[in-house]
């Protein structure tokens, strides 16, 4: 194992804090604790033989033992050290030259080993430590394999706290996975929630040969919405109803019914469901009873897009307006009028609603005075999502999709995740790329009836997990969710 640090850490490591240099130790990685200076030799050597001493060695090392020493021998040593210093380097230049190759071989095997200095074992704990977190985390992984004593102090668990504060891993969420480490194993939380965001995005990027786990249901209809929430999944359909899965066994938990129309939108929250129809309304629904609480009625005309924040959520219509809603109590606050055509998505951030329409424009409004701020104005065609605008009116960016890794067909929903866009496609695909090169990294989803009729509709993403909305318009392709679980338990967890 070898280190590579700047010119400054490697004065830190040849010197103790009083500037003296530290004498070369010896290689005792013995996991029981560590030297303090006081414990080191002070005096710099001045010959092999004191090297030894200072490294802990005999003063009788093992000799060779091919026979009585040659006569002359000690006259020979003595007129050497007689010699100056640079006279006995231009002697050992000339002794090297005319020695055969396992002579050389020798003085390496007795020279070699005196030189190599653990000088993570010789610092106090506080200053090796200091020294680790100039390491990647790949390397203290494998500085980690080189004695016991390195691998308790690369477990340390502020250390790898520091490493995920790098990263931005702000919570220590791994410990349902130290059940995997060996009994009596002292593992750090903190590196193995390090190593567990390393494992779900390594399966982002390049993927799981595991099959997709699919979950059949709405017959032959079109989903669509869909959305999810920890471990529940809810679908909606133009079969009039919302399907609420288990997104960990795939099982169907409850059907909600009550609209007589396709439902068009959705959103949710752990223990609430709220939907658009083409009837006109909206409806809250309890994801645990499957009971319908509210029925929200106001809109002229098909529900087409919802956005949830907190306890209001606002929905934008083919009746060309939006309205405000509090799902408690099921009240219309707010009507927002300007559009001149159908409202086909909306955000709200619970101050400022932004709305997009078949009117070519993008409108940003305060809900609570009802009040257009801005019409944004850009667009050649109906706009169908909204993801990237600067609220003071100016646009920031353009994405386009394409090169030869592109989308054959219209894209139908876009997502981003973990510095990821997902994109999916009426080409029967759902694409991953770079967000910040724009780079294709792979095909997440590739249908067997792409290009003859499959479709992914919908696309909803987490850090863990990929659900997607599959299906066809023209029976190549039945409609089945796919559900793709990037945080797997028995995925190896160390890097590779």
């Amino acid at each position: 194992f070898s280190l590579s640090l700047n010119l400054q850490m490697k004065r830190k490591l040849d010197h103790g804090p009083d500037g003296r240099p530290f004498s070369s130790g010896k290689k005792h990685c013995k996991g029981s604790g560590y030297l303090s200076p006081s414990s080191l030799v002070q005096a710099t050597p001045t010959t092999f033989g004191d090297l030894r001493l200072a490294n802990g060695h005999s003063a009788q090392r093992r000799r060779v033992t091919s026979g009585p020493p040659p006569s002359g021998l000690q006259d020979w040593l003595h007129t050497f050290q007689t010699w100056s210093g640079p006279e006995r380097l231009l002697a050992l230049d000339e002794l090297i030259d005319r020695c055969e190759t396992s002579q050389v071989k020798h003085m390496m095997q007795v020279i070699e080993p005196q030189f190599q200095r653990d000088f993570i074992s010789l610092l106090p704990k506080e200053l090796a430590l200091y020294v680790l977190t100039f390491l990647a985390p790949r390397d203290l992984l494998q500085a980690a394999q080189t004695c016991r004593y390195w691998r308790i102090l690369a477990e340390d668990n502020l250390l790898w706290r520091e490493k995920c504060r790098e990263e931005g891993i702000s919570e220590c969420t791994s410990l349902h996975r130290r059940k995997c480490a060996k009994p009596g194993a002292a593992v750090s939380p903190w590196k193995s929630a390090y190593i567990r965001q390393h494992c779900i995005e390594n399966n982002w990027r390049k993927g799981d040969s595991r099959e997709p786990m699919v979950l059949k249901g709405h017959d032959d209809h079109v989903i669509t919405c869909l959305q999810f929430s920890g471990d529940l999944i809810v679908s909606g359909s133009d079969d009039n109803t919302l399907k609420v899965w288990s997104a960990i066994t795939g099982k169907c938990l409850r059907t909600l019914t009550g609209h007589t129309g396709g439902v068009w939108c959705s959103e949710m929250t752990a223990s609430t469901v709220i939907s658009g129809s083409t009837d006109r309304t909206l409806r809250v629904w309890d994801t645990v009873s499957g009971e319908c609480v509210h029925t929200l009625y106001g809109h002229t005309s098909t529900v087409r897009c919802m956005h949830l924040h907190g306890n209001r959520v606002v929905s934008g219509s083919r009746d060309t307006t939006l309205r405000v809603w509090d799902v408690s109590s099921g009240r219309c606050e707010h009507v927002l009028t300007g559009h001149v055509a159908a409202v086909r998505c909306v955000q709200y951030d619970g101050r400022r609603v932004v709305s997009g329409g078949y009117d070519y424009m993008v409108k940003v409004w305060d809900p609570e005075t009802e009040v257009c701020l801005h019409t944004l104005q850009g667009h050649t065609n109906r706009v169908y999502s909204l993801q990237i605008w600067d609220l003071t009116g100016h646009l920031v960016m353009m994405l386009f999709v394409s090169g030869p890794n592109k989308h054959q067909s219209a894209v139908t929903c876009l997502q981003f995740c973990r510095g990821l866009v997902l994109s999916s496609s009426d080409d029967g695909t759902v694409k991953l790329w770079d967000l910040k090169t724009g780079a294709w990294l792979r095909d997440v989803v590739a249908l067997q009836s792409r290009g003859s009729g499959g479709v992914v509709w919908r696309i909803r993403a987490s850090d863990t997990r990929l659900v997607c909305a599959a299906g066809s318009r023209n029976g190549t392709e039945e409609t089945k969710l796919l559900v793709l679980d990037f945080d797997l338990d028995d995925k190896k967890n160390e890097m590779d």
